[in-house]
């Protein structure tokens, strides 16, 4: 288990460009036959990836969270951005297709992940933090998520919000998160920019091709850096931060926020100018 600390709202202002991407990014945190884990100070945020083969790779706590397993204390969701997998938790096995979601409730004692077929792994994407209360563990396909419609293509922000774990969908105790997928030409997402110092936000940019990129904008709306992206890379989002970003063409990405509130809406814009 890795530990990223990021930086305050006055350190960030001072960085180098490698600087920032040592404090707010982590590349590289898929690899096959792996499960990588990251522990933030970002509301304790625990952020993981696993790409099964041949091995099924188990779930552990690490002395970081000072737990006797890895959901002790926590809940996670999980979202399989490869091929088909399996997700075993407590003995019972839930298998994901692409794109669909699974969320582990506090109290979990083992978690596992495998690949349907080792040639084609799964590749799944986690995120959790603390909870203070147990909810079930729920399995839903990107059918049963929330589906909401934003932007506009003369705006080249036209995108799709699948909302799954959220009030109202799958239940939990602190955790949000889905993903949002930009039509064809659009580029911008999360506009206009926001902040919510009730809650931080995590994101993975994912279905960039090899030569795509996605410049992450970040920082106090007044005092705005940036983080040029890859596939699969995993930015860091404080609550004093906007976070917003502009690609060479379109993509998905990965959400996930906890804190204090959990309405999807309860944003703090800011304005452009």
């Amino acid at each position: 288990m890795e530990t990223i600390n990021t930086a305050d709202r006055q350190a960030y202002r001072r960085m180098t460009t490698d600087e920032q991407r040592v404090h707010f990014l982590k590349e590289g945190l898929f690899e096959t036959g792996k499960l990588n884990v990251i522990y933030s100070d970002v509301d304790r945020a625990v952020v993981a990836a696993a790409v099964p083969t041949t091995i099924e790779l188990a779930l552990m706590g690490g002395r970081e969270m000072a737990c006797a397993y890895f959901h002790e204390r926590r809940e996670s969701g999980v979202i399989n951005l490869g091929s088909e997998g399996k997700v075993t938790v407590d003995g019972t096995v839930y298998v994901l297709a692409s794109r669909e979601c699974i969320y582990i409730g506090k109290g979990s004692k083992n978690v596992s992940f495998a690949s349907v077929c080792p040639e084609k792994p799964a590749q799944f994407y986690l995120v959790s933090y603390p909870a203070h209360a147990a909810y079930p563990t729920t399995h839903a396909t990107a059918a049963q998520a929330n589906l909401v419609e934003v932007g506009s293509k003369k705006d080249a922000n036209q995108r799709t919000i699948r909302q799954f774990i959220r009030p109202g969908k799958i239940q939990s105790c602190q955790l949000v998160m889905g993903y949002t997928e930009l039509a064809e030409g659009s580029v911008w997402n999360t506009y206009p920019p926001h902040t919510h110092d009730r809650r931080t936000e995590v994101y993975c940019y994912f279905d960039l091709p090899e030569n795509g990129r996605v410049i992450h904008l970040y920082g106090e709306p007044s005092e705005t850096r940036h983080l040029v992206l890859k596939e699969k890379d995993v930015v860091f989002s404080p609550a004093w931060s906007i976070h917003s970003g502009v690609g060479t063409g379109s993509y998905r990405f990965v959400w996930a926020m906890g804190g204090e509130n959990q309405v999807f809406e309860d944003m703090d814009p800011a304005k452009i100018r």
